[in-house]
């Protein structure tokens, strides 16, 4: 899959999917030490580091996103590491996944400065 391939969600329809509440997964698979430099402090937020998840597989996936057509947005710094799990979860046969377009870096500068930079 190339990346021109990757399905993608940008920032502000996930601002919008936030704040409507809507039914869906945002999948952060930063390391636990970026997580305190910027983070999404949302009920949809999951975390599954990458590190992790190249460790252990799909057991490294928390339980709610076990059901593969559960919607899933997956969240990165800047997008490059959430297209590669994006194309990985539709390769282990996940139908409703998505990559968050510029990460958390771009939801911070364009949508909320308050979740943080680094």
């Amino acid at each position: 899959m190339s990346a021109h391939e990757i399905p993608e969600i940008g920032v502000q329809e996930l601002a919008r999917k936030l704040t409507a509440n809507e039914d869906f997964v945002l999948l952060d698979v930063r390391e636990a030490w970026e997580l305190d430099h910027a983070l999404i402090d949302d009920p949809h937020l999951k975390v599954a580091p990458m590190s992790r998840l190249a460790q252990l597989g799909v057991a490294a996936l928390p339980e709610v996103v076990r059901d593969k057509r559960t919607e899933i947005c997956v969240l990165c710094h800047a997008g490059v590491r959430s297209a590669e799990i994006t194309a990985w979860l539709l390769g282990q046969g996940w139908t409703n996944v998505r990559s968050v377009g510029g990460g958390i870096e771009a939801y911070a500068r364009l949508i909320d400065p308050s979740v943080g930079r680094y």
